[in-house]
This record gives structure tokens, sequence and C-alpha cells, in this order.
């Protein structure tokens, strides 16, 4: 059995929708350039507000993925 090497990036998902359509979002959108993602950790949540109401909902998140 082989040791494993992750490398962390920080990366901000967005949605008007909802925090886990937010989470969601990130990730989609970094498995496409980003390979062997494997995990994530939720940091920070914060928002927009426009006219009194929530507007958009945005996660900074870490995402591991695995060293070739």
């Amino acid at each position: 059995m082989s040791d494993t090497t992750y490398k962390m990036i920080e990366i901000v998902g967005t949605s008007k929708e909802s925090v886990a359509k937010a989470i969601n979002n990130g990730i989609e959108r970094a498995s496409k350039t980003l390979h062997g993602l494997s995990w994530f950790q939720v940091s920070e949540i914060r928002g927009g507000i426009e006219k009194g109401k929530v507007d958009t909902y945005q996660v900074i998140m870490k995402v591991g993925l695995k060293l070739d």
C-alpha cells in the first residue's frame, strides 16, 4: 500500500438558490479543470442582500485533490 499526498485549493461557490447549491456549483466547476478531487471543507458562508432579502449565497471552501 502506498502513501497518498493531497493538495488543498481554496475555491468560492455561488448560487442564488441555496448554500447546498453554492457548494455543488463550486465543486462541479472545479472538477472541470482539477482532477482527482476527493473531499471538500466549508470554511465560510456568506451572501449578498438585495432589497432586504438574501440575493446570493457564497461558500468559501477548500477542496482536496490527490496528487499523481
